[in-house]
């Protein structure tokens, strides 16, 4: 069984904001495969389903950005989900908007969700998915920038972001995460 986890703020109040990419992902994949994320327990929305022919659960933590990981860890622990079957979703200001790279292990950089699920974890070897959204102008309080509504154009731009991070999804579960890193990180 797969942990799929978008990362991202309360809907509908944080929906299409750079911080909700994440949750953007899982929306995506819920349509796609027509899974229902929409049972309530242990801090999230979730809902049950097969992607590829393996059973996954798609997560939106309700905890907030900040706290992402605290309910992150109660499904892994309830469900006793192995970390190399669990995949976080986050948007990431350190890539250009709409790139979207995948990575076996690494750090949280300046992303508080990820500070969160690291240190829930007590690891940073989890599969992941960047969905790059672009710094801030200078000056530009970061914050803002990443909580604030996209434009209807901003947030066409971020849409092939979505898709490519769902697409991510489907090749991990189906080719494993080495093949989808040579794929996905080479577009």
């Amino acid at each position: 069984m797969y942990l799929i986890v978008g990362l991202g703020n309360p809907e509908p109040e944080y929906s299409r904001t750079r911080h909700n990419m994440g949750f953007d992902v899982i929306n995506k994949l819920s349509e796609k495969y027509n899974i229902k994320v929409e049972k309530k327990g242990l801090d999230s929305l979730y809902g049950t389903g097969i992607i590829e022919n393996e059973k996954v659960i798609l997560c939106k933590p309700q905890t907030y950005m900040n706290l992402s990981g605290e309910a992150i860890i109660k499904f892994i622990q309830f469900y006793k989900i192995s970390l190399s079957k669990v995949i976080i979703i986050y948007d990431d200001i350190d890539l250009n908007a709409g790139d979207v790279k995948i990575r076996k292990k690494g750090g949280a950089g300046t992303h508080n969700g990820m500070k969160s699920v690291i240190e829930n974890l007590g690891t940073t070897e989890f599969p992941h998915i960047r969905i790059g959204t672009g710094k801030p102008i200078e000056k530009q309080n970061l914050i803002e920038y990443v909580i604030s509504k996209l434009s209807k154009e901003e947030y066409e731009s971020l849409k092939d972001a979505i898709d490519t991070g769902a697409e991510a999804v489907s090749q991990i579960i189906k080719n494993g995460i080495d093949n989808s890193m040579n794929n996905i990180n080479s577009k």
